[in-house]
Parts: C-alpha cells; sequence; structure tokens
C-alpha cells in the first residue's frame, strides 16, 4: 500500500485528488510542515529536500508533486492523455507550465505578500506579477477548451487544481473576475466527489493553523542568516 505523507497545502493536494480519482488505496500519514515534521530524518530519508508531499510505494520512493503525479499515471494509466507523441508532447508541456511556473511564482507570492519582512516591494511586484502572468495564460488556453489537454479531464487538470484552489489568496479579490476560466475549471473539479473527498482529508488531523515564531523559523530557516548578520 502506498504510504502517502501529507500536508493540506496545493501540492500535496493535488496527488491526494489523483489518489481518490483512481481509487488506490492509500495510508495518508501527516506532515505538519508549521511544526517542522518535514525537517526529521525520518521524513528526509523519502524527501531529502524536507518538503510534502512525497511517497513510499513498496521500496519505492518518490517526492516532488509532478514526479509522483507522473509515477501513478504510468502506474494506473488512468487520467492520461491519448497515447500518441503530440498528446505526450503537450502532457508534459503544461505540466512543466505548472511545474516551473505556476507553483513556484505563486508560492513566492504568498511569501513575500503575507509572510515576509519589509522593505518587500520590489519582490511583491515581481512575484504577483509572474504569477498573474502564468495564470492569464491558463486561462487564454481554458477559454478553447474545457480541460488542460482538450476534451478530457486528465492529471494535468488536478496539477492546476491544486493552485486554483488558492488563486484569491494568492492574487487577490479580483482573481475570478479576470481568470472566469480558470474558475470554470475549479468549480467542475470541486463538484467532483473525489475533490470532495481529497479536500477533507484536512480534517482528519489537526494541523497547526498560526504562522507564529516557532512556525517561521521552520518555514523559513533562511532568516537565521539575517539574525546571525550573514
Amino acid at each position: 500500500m502506498i504510504q502517502f505523507h501529507f500536508h493540506p497545502s496545493p501540492n500535496p493536494l493535488k496527488i491526494a485528488l489523483y489518489l481518490e480519482e483512481t481509487g488506490l488505496p492509500y495510508e495518508l500519514i501527516p506532515v505538519d510542515t508549521r511544526k517542522g515534521e518535514q525537517h526529521s530524518e525520518a521524513f528526509k530519508a523519502i524527501n531529502p529536500n524536507a518538503k510534502t508531499p512525497a511517497m513510499l510505494d513498496g521500496d519505492t520512493r518518490v517526492f516532488d508533486s509532478n514526479a509522483m503525479l507522473l509515477y501513478l499515471a504510468e502506474k494506473t494509466g488512468q487520467f492520461v492523455p491519448h497515447d500518441s507523441a503530440a498528446a505526450r508532447a503537450e502532457m508534459y508541456s503544461w505540466l512543466m507550465f505548472v511545474a516551473t511556473g505556476i507553483g513556484p511564482y505563486c508560492g513566492q507570492a504568498v511569501h513575500f505578500k503575507h509572510f515576509a519582512p519589509e522593505p518587500k516591494a520590489y519582490a511583491v511586484n515581481r512575484y504577483d506579477f509572474e504569477a498573474w502572468r502564468h495564470w492569464t495564460i491558463v486561462n487564454d488556453h481554458l477559454a478553447a477548451q474545457r480541460y488542460m489537454l482538450g476534451d478530457h479531464y486528465t492529471f494535468v487538470d488536478m496539477a492546476v487544481w491544486g493552485w486554483a484552489r488558492v488563486a484569491p489568496f494568492v492574487l487577490g479579490d479580483d482573481a475570478w473576475e479576470k481568470l472566469p476560466h480558470v474558475k470554470r475549471l475549479l468549480d467542475e473539479i470541486n463538484a467532483r466527489p473525489a475533490a470532495q473527498r481529497a479536500e477533507a482529508l484536512k480534517t482528519r488531523f489537526s494541523f497547526k493553523a498560526e504562522v507564529d515564531e516557532d512556525a517561521r523559523k521552520v518555514l523559513f530557516p533562511q532568516n537565521a542568516r539575517l539574525a546571525n548578520g550573514d
């Protein structure tokens, strides 16, 4: 059985949705990142990068949410595009777009808007601009087709869903006014029973909600360099 190391944040939720959609049996193992559990030696043996999600499938470890989606898609053959070179090229292209664009820029936008100390105007402007730019590309793409890869729901839509859930927190209250096609995809996936089960996973455990000083130390260990004058 798959051991799925989970925190209720965008990247782990992508994997939760895929597991729920496919019905693969799995054991859910909570990792409370605001308590620093991702830095334990046991967890880093699975993911040396000390980030969620990660999983063990028997003796096989897989970390990074996009690698996990590819691994699970190859394992099950479910929610994948048609088997052609052109379809696989679209799949890889849009999945990597989410992996290298949507996720990192949204994450940095959230960090500098909500958690970073002043001064931060330059960083907020850069990452907010890039987050909007990437989401606008997705929105324009979805204006011409139902799903990310055409007419069929795939794991690439699940990758988009993980971050689309938090778009207003990333971009601001006008996110859905400016991104109606992303909102349409989000609403459609949210209506699926698997998505509702994935969202409900966070209620099984008491994850730390506040970002207090202790949480900041484990979430942003780089700040120790500033305190030490390095």
